[in-house]
C-alpha cells in the first residue's frame, strides 16, 4: 500500500517558533514546574471593558450573525480612516483605500501571494517576524535575508544588499518599532526607504503592529505623507497589542488603491471577513480618546525601567527599548542563544525567545517579553540570576 506524501513546502517549513515554544513550555510545566513565561508577546492587560461591551451589543444582534464583508463592514473602514485623519493627518478613502484583516499577520502572509512570482526576491529583515520569510518561501520566491545589526541602529543598509537581488526583488518588509529588537526608525529612514523602492519597483510592507506602543523616541508617523508612497506601500496595522486584543484576531492594512484591491483578491480566494461584531467592537476602540492606549503604555514603560534596571544589575549587555514591549539581550559569553534559553526554562522555569528564531542575525541574543505582571518579570528576572552565578 502506497502512503500519503506531504508536499516538498511542507517538508521544507521550519515549526513555527512561537508553537514550538509553547510545545517546550507544556513539557517543562508537567514536570510540576511553575512556569513563568517572558516569551511570546501576548498582553497580560485585560481588553479595556468599554471594548468588550461593544462586542456584545453587537453578537446580541442578529444582522452580524451572516457572513461579514471580506473587506470589512464599511462603518469599520470609515472609523480606521477617521483613527488615520485623528492619528496621522493622513486622509484616506475607506470604499478603496482600507480592508479589515483577520489580524494583521493573515494580510502579511497573504501579501506575496499578491505581488510574488517564483524565482522573484523578497527582502526581510534578519532578525524578524518569522512570517515574512516563511511565506514568502512558500510563494516560491527567492528570500534575502538583511542584517539588522546593533552597530547601525538595528536598521536595514539597503545599500548593502547586491544589484542582481535588487533587480529582482519585489517587497521589502520593514518593521519599526521592532520586533525583537525593540529599536525605532527616524523619519529620515522611510523617506530614503521609499526612494528606494520607488526607484526599484519594489512593495514596501510596512508592518506597524507596534505603532502605539513608544517611549518617547522616534515616534511612528504613517508613511502616506511621503511623496508617491500610496503607489508603493501598504501599512498592516493591528489591534492586538495597541488595545490588549491578541486573542480577537483584528486588524488593517491601507494603502493605494491597486495595491489593496491585489491583496483583497488572494483574501477573498482563501479566507473570510472578520465577524462583525468584533468589527464592531475595534470601531469602538478606534473611535475612543485612545486614554487605554496610554495607560497601557504607562504600564509597558514602567516594566522597561524595572526590567533594565535588573538586567544591569545582573550585568546583562543590552540596548534600551525604544517602541514594542521586548528586550533584545545579549546571551552570556561562550552560550548559543538555544541552548541558553532551554538552560534557563529547565532550571529556572522561565520561558525566553531563543534570538535565533527569528533569524541568523539573532544568533547570540534572547528576546524577553514585558507582557507578564510586574511581580513575576521581577521573580523571573531574580530566579535567572540566582541560576547564573
Amino acid at each position: 500500500m502506497k502512503s500519503v506524501e506531504v508536499s516538498q513546502r511542507i517538508k521544507n517549513l521550519p515549526k513555527y517558533l512561537f508553537a514550538e515554544i509553547d510545545r517546550m513550555k507544556k513539557e517543562v510545566a508537567a514536570k510540576g514546574v511553575d512556569i513563568i513565561s517572558l516569551g511570546i508577546g501576548d498582553n497580560d492587560l485585560p481588553t479595556p471593558s468599554f471594548i468588550v461591551d461593544a462586542l456584545c451589543k453587537g453578537a446580541n444582534n442578529p444582522e452580524n450573525h451572516r457572513y461579514p464583508d471580506y473587506e470589512g463592514a464599511l462603518r469599520f473602514r470609515v472609523a480606521v480612516a477617521q483613527w488615520y485623519k485623528k492619528r496621522f493627518g493622513i486622509e484616506l478613502d475607506p470604499k478603496s483605500e482600507i480592508t479589515a484583516l483577520i489580524g494583521s499577520k493573515e494580510g502579511i502572509a497573504h501579501l506575496p501571494m499578491a505581488f510574488v512570482n517564483p524565482g522573484d526576491y523578497v527582502l526581510v529583515p534578519d532578525p524578524g517576524y518569522p512570517v515574512y520569510g516563511i511565506m514568502s518561501g512558500m510563494t516560491g520566491a527567492a528570500v534575502h535575508r538583511i542584517p539588522l545589526l546593533e552597530e547601525n541602529d538595528f536598521l536595514p543598509d539597503l545599500g548593502g544588499i547586491p544589484k542582481d537581488v535588487v533587480s529582482k526583488a519585489k517587497i521589502l518588509f520593514i518593521n519599526y518599532p521592532n520586533n525583537p529588537t525593540g529599536a525605532s526608525a527616524p523619519r529620515e529612514f522611510f523617506e530614503k526607504t521609499i526612494d528606494f523602492c520607488r526607484e526599484n519597483g519594489i512593495l514596501l510592507a510596512v508592518d506597524a503592529a507596534y505603532s502605539e506602543i513608544h517611549y518617547g523616541k522616534n515616534v511612528f508617523r504613517s508613511t502616506f505623507d511621503i511623496t508617491g508612497a500610496k503607489d508603493c506601500v501598504i501599512e498592516f496595522h493591528s489591534l492586538s497589542k495597541t488595545y490588549n486584543m491578541t486573542g480577537w484576531r483584528v486588524g488593517f492594512a491601507a494603502g493605494g488603491a491597486k495595491l489593496i484591491d491585489a491583496l483583497l483578491k488572494v483574501k477573498t480566494n482563501l479566507d473570510s471577513g472578520v465577524f462583525t461584531a468584533v468589527q464592531d467592537a475595534a470601531i469602538a476602540a478606534l473611535s475612543s480618546d485612545q486614554k487605554c492606549v496610554e495607560e497601557s503604555r504607562v504600564i509597558f514603560r514602567r516594566r522597561r525601567d524595572r526590567v533594565a534596571a535588573a538586567l544591569e544589575k545582573f550585568g546583562f549587555s543590552f540596548r534600551m527599548p525604544e517602541g514594542a514591549f521586548y528586550f533584545w539581550v545579549k546571551v552570556p559569553k561562550g552560550k548559543s542563544s538555544a541552548k541558553f534559553c532551554m538552560e534557563v526554562l529547565e532550571n529556572c522555569g522561565v520561558v525566553l525567545t531563543p534570538g535565533n528564531g527569528f533569524g541568523t542575525y539573532g544568533e547570540g541574543y534572547f528576546r524577553i517579553s514585558l507582557t507578564t505582571p510586574d511581580a513575576r518579570i521581577d521573580e523571573a528576572l531574580e530566579r535567572m540570576a540566582g541560576y547564573l552565578k
